[in-house]
């Protein structure tokens, strides 16, 4: 016998969903260590709720990651529509480097969640991410032939360690040149 069809969400708890995620990103922003109970509250909802959505912190975590990862993912084509490779390539890593400014409190839950990386559903796509703006640059001349996306990845991976409250963004930007530096032709 089938089993009866899902019932569909309801209007309201895709709201409180959506409030949860909203609220979170900001709390968890500011402290990994930002409590379930406060991020309820501040989103209107009670702590039951959240927990009916998001059953662990790490749920709650990795949802917030899933939803970002992707956005940043979805930003590649938009930023070559928009600009030469060469600029496409530093306005995404300056990105990537807000992001990780923004998940430093958080980036241990996702890195064990994700298993160091080797279960993580974006890997794959965040590398072709790369290894799209890295094509573009070395079709127009401005970026090294052949250069390894992972490779790149590796080098990008120092951002969530750098501390936001102690000069993060700052410290961002000087590492952000010397790897798009690295990555450049002599003559771009």
């Amino acid at each position: 016998m089938n089993p009866p069809p899902a019932k569909p969400t309801r209007r309201d708890a895709l709201g409180n969903r959506e409030r949860i995620l909203t609220v979170a990103r900001v709390a968890l922003s500011g402290s990994g260590s930002a409590s379930l109970t406060a991020i309820a509250k501040q989103a209107g909802v009670g702590i039951g709720t959240l927990y009916r959505h998001f059953p662990t912190r790490e749920a709650l975590v990795m949802e917030l990651y899933r939803h970002d990862i992707q956005g940043l993912i979805d930003r590649v084509p938009v930023l070559l529509g928009e600009n030469p490779p060469l600029t496409a390539l530093r306005l995404w890593f300056e990105e990537v480097a807000h992001y990780g400014r923004l998940k430093f409190g958080v980036a241990e839950v996702i890195h064990a969640a994700a298993n160091g990386g080797l279960d993580d559903e974006y890997y794959g796509p965040f590398v072709a991410a790369i290894a799209r703006l890295l094509e573009a640059g070395a079709d127009d001349g401005t970026l090294k032939p052949g250069l390894d996306p992972e490779d790149v990845l590796l080098q990008l991976g120092v951002l969530w360690r750098i501390e936001p409250a102690r000069g993060g963004a700052a410290r961002a930007a000087r590492i952000l040149t010397l790897i798009v530096d690295g990555l450049r032709t002599r003559q771009s």
